[in-house]
């Protein structure tokens, strides 16, 4: 991919700018044409995964997903393109929409597509045109989706079928139900879990705060902007936080093929003005994600995307991925909607969250905790309160960062107690500064109650292992290997040098552990940096090379050891 040369006096940190962004939008339009049907209704890009979907949807995949991209590019003679296959597919060659169906999903992209573009490309259509495609699309109003983000797609199709007088009472009814069913699932500061439980993600910004936001955007209104624009800004205050030095997002949950997707509630924020960064910081964040992955081989030889992160990856294959999932990807390019003259184009890039200072940053919501270090860009995320056991590892393991990905084998960042390394039904049990805590069961009748401190790049990490039997084996793990990187994990208690041990009698052992992540070159010893002291009543005090102080004590509620809900708390 030929981009222009970077200019590093308005974009310091990454040397992109807008002409950037549109020749990289260019780009990946031009390489997917050829793959086009003659009749330019599907898009069968190259790749040996079919989606569970099957070939024709994953065709339709294709389409809607680089129209996405087009609109939000602009081009007239691109979306010519599309407007061919806009006269083939619908009523033709495109599957129908149906109770949770892929469909549905690619419903939604085309829908925003051609709301967005209205007079480059639905104005223009032929009226046969148009009412094929209108009623393609109304089955969407009544499909069922599947409970999770996917209720915002009949909202999405909803809201233009109403603006061209489509169906607008069935329009309306869809935007309204799907509005209403994903209520319950905001649980404040700005986070929404993806369906019933405790599911976050990048689906927080790129599906759940997307498409309401410019649902309410589009359409005028102001009340719903207010509400939706409010808990976007509140969002993006930890979403600014999730990505590396490097422009990396960190590495954890599902799709995280869709790559600089991530970039678009950056943009969202800015255009609708519902943002608590600066111009020049959200350039540097969306910027710094677009560039770590194009410099990092997310796009082939062929100017495509294939499944994978920075190059073909299988591991993040998933049943629902076809070869056009990737371009999810377009909702990265959202900025292009805001005009040259915006400041987000024209203001200096500033330094993001990780470039300004260290910070240990707890999300109250996630039961998340937030570690990111200046001097090696690095951020690391300790989860101690999402969970989607469908998607293991990207949702189970305590800790995910912007440099490492996790181990399908060794089972980094776990505790593995009789060669079990299961964590299911997360509990949080609080997070505060500098400190997080939570309760995973293991399996029937095994729990570990863990608690993590961090200062800098050190972590003190201690584990309550209750209800395995007397010498049952533990084993303590780590931060995944990775080149460049320095990962260590030294014992403290209760585990030997190769970091294992066994539970004692009693129903409940404590393990205690150092652990670090880090890219500086020559690191002062851990030890030097923190020291701990573990007491026989299951307390941690922990002493920090800062001098502050931390102490946390596991208790039960009713002094019972084996069997009890243990707690930890700090003191």
């Amino acid at each position: 991919m030929e981009l222009p040369a970077d200019d590093r006096e308005s974009s310091p940190c990454t040397g992109y700018t807008r002409a950037h962004w549109e020749a990289a939008a260019d780009a990946l339009l031009a390489a997917v044409a050829p793959y086009a049907t003659p009749d330019r209704a599907l898009y069968h890009l190259p790749g040996d995964h079919v989606s569970h979907s099957g070939y024709l949807s994953d065709g339709l995949e294709g389409y809607a997903r680089t129209l996405l991209l087009a609109a939000f590019r602009r081009d007239e003679t691109v979306l010519g393109r599309y407007a061919e296959g806009l006269a083939a597919g619908p009523g033709g060659s495109w599957p129908r929409i149906e109770d949770r169906s892929q469909p549905l999903v690619e419903a939604a992209s085309i829908a925003l597509a051609l709301r967005l573009t209205r007079p480059l490309l639905w104005d223009r259509l032929d009226d046969p045109v148009r009412q094929r495609t209108a009623d393609w699309l109304e089955d969407a109003l009544t499909a069922e989706p599947w409970p999770c983000n996917w209720e915002l797609f009949p909202v999405t199709v909803g809201g233009f079928l109403q603006e061209i007088g489509h169906r607008p009472e069935a329009a309306r009814k869809a935007v309204e139900r799907g509005l209403e069913r994903i209520e319950g699932w905001y649980l404040g500061d700005g986070w929404y879990t993806d369906g019933d439980g405790r599911k976050f993600d990048y689906y927080n910004g790129w599906a759940m705060h997307l498409y309401t936001v410019v649902h309410a955007w589009l359409a005028g209104d102001g009340d719903l902007l207010s509400v939706y624009g409010r808990r976007l800004s509140v969002h993006l205050a930890d979403y600014a936080r999730l990505f590396g030095g490097d422009g990396a997002p960190v590495h954890q949950g599902r799709s995280l093929t869709y790559r600089f997707a991530t970039a678009a509630p950056l943009w969202l924020g800015a255009l609708t003005g519902q943002t608590p960064l600066t111009p020049g910081e959200t350039r540097r964040l969306a910027s710094g994600a677009l560039r770590y992955f194009l410099d990092g081989g997310a796009v082939d030889e062929r100017g495509l995307l294939p499944l994978g992160w920075l190059g073909p990856d299988e591991s993040l294959v998933q049943s629902y991925s076809g070869p056009a999932s990737p371009y999810w990807a377009s909702k990265g390019f959202l900025g292009l909607l805001l005009p040259p003259e915006h400041a987000v184009w024209t203001a200096t890039e500033e330094p993001g969250p990780v470039g300004r200072a260290d910070e240990v940053r707890p999300v109250a919501t996630t039961n998340w905790l937030i570690q990111s270090t200046c001097s090696d860009g690095l951020v690391r995320l300790h989860n101690h309160g999402s969970e989607d056991v469908r998607y293991d590892p990207y949702y189970t393991r305590l800790a995910y960062s912007t440099a490492t990905v996790p181990d399908p084998v060794t089972y980094d960042n776990s505790v593995i107690v009789g060669g079990d390394p299961g964590r299911t039904r997360i509990e949080p049990l609080g997070t505060g500064a500098g400190w997080i805590a939570s309760r995973h069961t293991v399996r029937d009748g095994i729990t570990v109650t863990s608690v993590v401190a961090a200062e800098g790049a050190v972590e003190v990490r201690a584990h309550l292992v209750v209800g395995a039997g007397p010498g049952t084996p533990v084993r303590i793990t780590g931060w995944a290997a990775r080149d460049g990187l320095s990962t260590e994990l030294l014992p403290v208690s209760g585990l030997s040098e190769d970091l294992t041990g066994q539970t004692a009698a009693g129903g409940a052992t404590l393990f205690v552990v150092l652990a670090r992540l880090t890219g500086e070159p020559d690191p002062r010893p851990l030890t030097e940096l923190v020291s701990v002291q573990v007491g026989e009543d299951h307390t941690v005090n922990v002493r920090w090379a800062s001098g502050t102080e931390d102490v946390f004590r596991f208790t039960t509620s009713d002094g019972r050891t084996a069997g009890a809900a243990w707690s930890v708390t700090p003191r």
